[in-house]
């Protein structure tokens, strides 16, 4: 099955660009990072602000689109770091598997997209991926999947390019829970306590594991 042509798929994408403008108050940002797969996500987005304008409640969309993908399966953000409208299919060979798709269905349209708003596309190595999923958990709480490190990692990046300005509004886009890829971070993090379901076994880790700094 190919989700690029399930149109609920597509319809539902699209939703994430309407949550952004409704929790800025009513405007569009100024820059957005999105984690690429397929490229579907990063076209649906792009729709979907638009949509918000065409309904009038933006005044206009000056997001610029920056797309971002794990060196081990970059075709579209290489394509795009090359200055091609299209791409070559890659075989995929990084810890991101969610977002391994060497052949992306809507590649040339996320290339496509990102071109229309001046915005940019790049790629982090899986070292990055770990590193950018540590500084989310540590910096905002959050736990995310692969898809997550990749996007703070190029987050990261754009950053240090002056791509994107600290005054800009930035949204950086999410889409996985950590706990279904443990297995990327785990020698990154430490292994995790085993304890008995009771509070002196809690307590005792605890004193163990803070004496020892693992805690």
């Amino acid at each position: 099955m190919n989700i690029n042509i399930r149109p609920y798929y597509a319809e539902g994408s699209k939703t994430l660009a309407f949550e952004t403008v409704e929790q800025l108050g009513w405007r569009t940002p100024d820059q957005v990072v999105i984690p690429m797969a397929s490229g579907s996500l990063l076209t649906k987005i792009w729709k979907g602000l638009h949509e918000m304008k065409a309904l009038g409640l933006v005044d206009d969309v000056r997001t610029k689109i920056n797309g971002a993908q794990a060196e081990g399966c970059s075709p579209i953000s290489t394509a795009f770091k090359a200055g091609r409208d299209f791409f070559k299919p890659v075989k995929p060979k990084t810890i991101a598997k969610s977002l391994a798709i060497g052949n992306p269905a809507d590649g040339y349209y996320a290339l496509k997209a990102t071109a229309e708003s001046k915005g940019s596309m790049d790629m982090v190595s899986d070292d990055e991926v770990v590193e950018g999923i540590k500084l989310l958990g540590q910096t905002e709480g959050i736990f995310a999947e692969t898809a997550g490190g990749v996007t703070i990692g190029v987050l990261q990046k754009l950053v240090k390019q002056g791509t994107i300005k600290k005054s800009d509004v930035t949204v950086a886009y999410i889409t996985g829970n950590g706990l279904k890829t443990q297995e990327a971070v785990i020698d990154a993090v430490g292994r995790p306590h085993r304890i008995q379901p009771s509070l002196v076994s809690f307590e005792q880790t605890f004193k163990i594991g803070k004496h020892g700094g693992g805690v």
